[in-house]
């Protein structure tokens, strides 16, 4: 079992989201549709980046493997996050055989994440 976790301040990244490109460059096409029917709740993208970097974070030193857009953080129907990869993403990991588990939360100032691996 290995464990990632990640805080970061909801403002720096209301700053970063501002910015379209920001966007582009470290969210998936499926997140950026979930955030768009959203209307980009500032939180929530908060969440979202937390939440791929503890996955790079429980990697370790195998994160240069991966690319933050090939991470996806979705939802199921209930609302639970879970990790979705793809492209040479999806490959490595693959390779591990572990599966994931995924937490999130936030508050008015802090967003916070919590990723699980485990066979």
């Amino acid at each position: 079992m290995t464990v990632g976790s990640y805080i970061l301040e909801i403002p720096r990244i209301k700053k970063l989201a501002a910015k379209p490109k920001f966007i582009a460059r470290y969210y998936s096409p499926a997140e950026m549709k979930f955030l768009m029917e959203k209307h980009f709740p500032v939180p929530v993208i908060a969440e979202m980046f937390a939440a791929k970097l503890a996955f790079l974070n429980a990697m370790g030193v195998h994160a240069r493997d991966y690319k933050a857009n090939e991470i996806s953080v979705l939802t199921d129907y209930g609302g639970n996050y879970y990790i979705s990869l793809s492209g040479n993403s999806k490959r490595a990991f693959a390779a591990k055989r572990l599966r994931t588990a995924v937490s999130c939360s936030h508050s008015r100032h802090a967003a916070l994440s919590t990723i699980i691996f485990y066979e």
